[in-house]
């Protein structure tokens, strides 16, 4: 059996048992599934690449939709990376490892399950995380790593390495642009089998050709999230 295969059937039993990530109420706040796909004519280049037209739109999206958050991006292929030179490369970075979930700025982050904190980072070049902070999780045998990226720069400072976050604990809050990497509020989770060397920071998109990897050691946050069966599709 496979790592990837393992962790799911080792998660999957414990899905109930998860905290909310921010604070949604399933059957009273409205989860707009969101596509920023080329598909998605919204997402003009000239929207973009200008950071306050960008979360303007963002924000009207939502609005319009009465929801409260946005949901998506796992395995989505983006263009909209092409706004900032931390995705290009020999193949350019364009397909998203984790979960967005687009909401006010302030919302705040809690832990889904317990874990420590394996290290967290400014990362601060344009269109990057911005306050990234990563846990480490152990369940039985398994471990494996959460990432929050796009966070508010106060959470950095309530955080140190090897410090116990408990399930449900507000650890963190969602940032503005100049603190979370220049992207409209949100919040990036993924989730990683391996953490590679990296502290602080792990590849949150990845070039077509690095996709098999990445899939393999980046499995599906919904899992732990089991939010994406509240979204809904208005546009």
């Amino acid at each position: 059996m496979d790592s990837l295969t393992d962790f799911y059937e080792r998660i999957q039993p414990l899905q109930t048992s998860f905290a909310s990530i921010v604070p949604f109420q399933a059957f009273s706040d409205k989860l707009l599934a969101m596509d920023f796909t080329a598909k998605n004519d919204i997402w003009r280049k000239e929207v973009v690449e200008n950071v306050a037209l960008f979360a303007t739109t963002v924000n009207g999206v939502l609005r319009q939709a009465k929801a409260k958050y946005g949901i998506g991006g796992y395995l989505e292929h983006r263009n909209i990376y092409a706004r900032s030179s931390v995705f290009d490369g020999t193949a350019p970075r364009r397909i998203h490892l984790g979960i967005d979930i687009w909401g006010r700025e302030g919302t705040p982050v809690m832990a889904p399950l317990a874990g420590t904190v394996h290290s967290f980072a400014f990362n601060r070049a344009y269109g990057d995380y911005g306050a990234t902070i990563i846990l480490t999780h152990h369940i039985h045998e398994l471990q494996f790593y959460s990432l929050y990226g796009h966070l508010a720069l106060k959470s950095l400072s309530r955080v140190s390495e090897g410090q116990l976050i408990k399930q449900g604990e507000n650890f963190a809050w969602l940032g503005v642009p100049e603190e979370n990497g220049y992207w409209p509020p949100h919040l990036h989770f993924q989730l990683m089998l391996d953490m590679e060397d990296y502290k602080g920071d792990y590849p949150g998109v990845c070039a077509a050709n690095q996709l098999h990897h990445y899939a393999q050691n980046c499995p599906n946050p919904d899992v732990i999230l089991q939010m994406q069966r509240y979204a809904v599709v208005d546009f």
